[in-house]
């Protein structure tokens, strides 16, 4: 869907020797405006498409690191980086989009394969759904497949998740689809990926009244914050696979069951929009403690739609989740006028790798203005913030803020934040306990 564009592959970064200007142990750390219990490493501008959206993903291969970032917008596609010299990531790769109307904010590699969302403005458009590409050469990704998931009222593919096995999951559009709402176009779609040069549709839900031919009523909107009825995260694992775990913007938390792929089924729903504002982004399962870390994502600027937060629910009785805290936040007189975003985004979700982090104990996630935040939450009704890092604007920034937009973090603590405002790419090394 894209090409590449031709990136120096400069030899910095592939050694483990200290660098040049690479910040050192108990030294100001450059650009932050707050920095505590992590430690800035390094840092990379993406050759100026420095606008990050939420699909980072980490391969280890032959003894090197590479992350793979999303953009927001184009007309970037994806940036490859060899980061196992985190003090100085390397550019390895960047392609292009093939016009201005599609995005692809959205990625996932397991398998030795990435698949790559995309999402068009207007539906019709095309290309819209999921890239399959082949990481045999980690830094030239290779295309061999693709879902076509375009249509009269499809956007395509917002977002796509993907941890090995057989199937990959999808908010998305399909070329059947017929929202009772515009803003509830995207739903759980699960495709096989056997052959990942030949994915097919496995599976579909959608919540009752938001298609046409529904035998109930469409939902009531949200009369303040209309995000729309539609999914976002989709969050399975191999703890637990017959279940999904589904961030529905303004329809709140729904658990799937999912034995069945071709017949997914609702096993509870935990709706607070109303009186919260709405949109449920990404709910991360806490198996062995029968918790879910829920975040609601912020869409206005200058805290309209505060409070955008980290919930905590307890899910011991599955049929019914309940909210039992919230993740403590900077004050909001504070940060409201900062620019920009402030409050909940995404969240580090614990992928079963051997190089992911994956922690009941610590959560992590990206708040837009207030950064990249670490919470521990051993007592989970009383969850506290552990680490932070900030940073200052970045040059020529469009809202005068860093608007932190996603995080990925591995096993030995080297925390991956970026920006969708033009600030890039972070490296950071947490402080606290594994």
């Amino acid at each position: 869907m894209g090409h590449d564009e031709p990136v120096d592959p400069e030899s910095a970064g592939h050694s483990g020797a200290p660098q040049p200007g690479a910040p050192q142990p108990g030294a100001p750390q450059p650009g932050a405006a707050e920095c505590t219990g992590m430690r800035l490493l390094g840092h990379h501008d993406l050759g100026g498409h420095g606008n990050c959206g939420e699909g980072t993903a980490l391969l280890e291969h032959g003894g090197r690191r590479y992350l793979y970032l999303a953009h927001e917008n184009g007309p970037a596609n994806f940036s490859v980086l060899d980061v196992t010299n985190p003090g100085t990531p390397v550019l390895l790769t960047q392609t292009s989009l093939p016009h201005r109307d599609v995005r692809s904010n959205s990625l996932a590699v397991a398998d030795g394969v990435m698949l790559v969302a995309y999402q068009v403005n207007t539906p019709g458009q095309q290309p819209a759904g999921i890239e399959v590409f082949d990481l045999g050469r980690p830094a030239e990704p290779r295309s061999i497949g693709f879902l076509d998931l375009s249509g009269p009222q499809s956007r395509g593919t917002h977002w796509v998740g993907f941890t090995g096995g057989q199937y990959a999951y999808l908010s998305t559009g399909t070329p059947d689809s017929r929202p009772t709402h515009p803003l509830d176009d995207q739903f759980p779609v699960i495709v096989d990926l056997t052959r990942p040069d030949r994915p097919a549709e496995a599976g579909r839900w959608w919540l009752p009244g938001t298609q046409h031919g529904d035998h109930v009523a469409p939902p009531e909107r949200h009369q303040v914050f209309d995000a729309g009825f539609r999914a976002h995260n989709i969050n399975v694992y191999p703890q637990r696979p017959d279940r999904a775990y589904v961030g529905y913007l303004d329809g709140g938390v729904i658990i799937l069951d999912i034995s069945d792929v071709s017949s997914p089924r609702m096993v509870s729903r935990l709706d607070y929009h109303p009186p919260m504002p709405g949109f449920t982004h990404t709910v991360l399962p806490l198996l062995g403690r029968n918790l879910l870390a829920i975040s609601d994502e912020s869409v206005h600027d200058n805290a309209a739609d505060f409070p955008k937060l980290l919930w905590f629910a307890d899910v011991s009785h599955e049929a019914a989740p309940l909210i039992i805290s919230s993740a403590p936040m900077p004050p909001v007189a504070e940060y409201a006028g900062r620019g920009g975003r402030f409050g909940a985004h995404n969240l580090h979700e614990n992928e079963p790798f051997e190089w992911s982090w994956q922690s009941e104990d610590i959560v992590f996630g990206s708040f837009f203005n207030a950064g990249v935040r670490a919470y521990d939450v051993r007592n989970p009704f009383q969850p506290a913030c552990v680490a932070a890092f900030v940073p200052h604007a970045p040059p020529g920034s469009p809202v005068g803020a860093t608007q932190i937009n996603d995080v990925y973090v591995t096993s030995d603590g080297i925390v991956y934040a970026v920006d969708r405002s033009g600030g890039g790419l972070y490296l950071l090394e947490f402080e606290g306990a594994r």
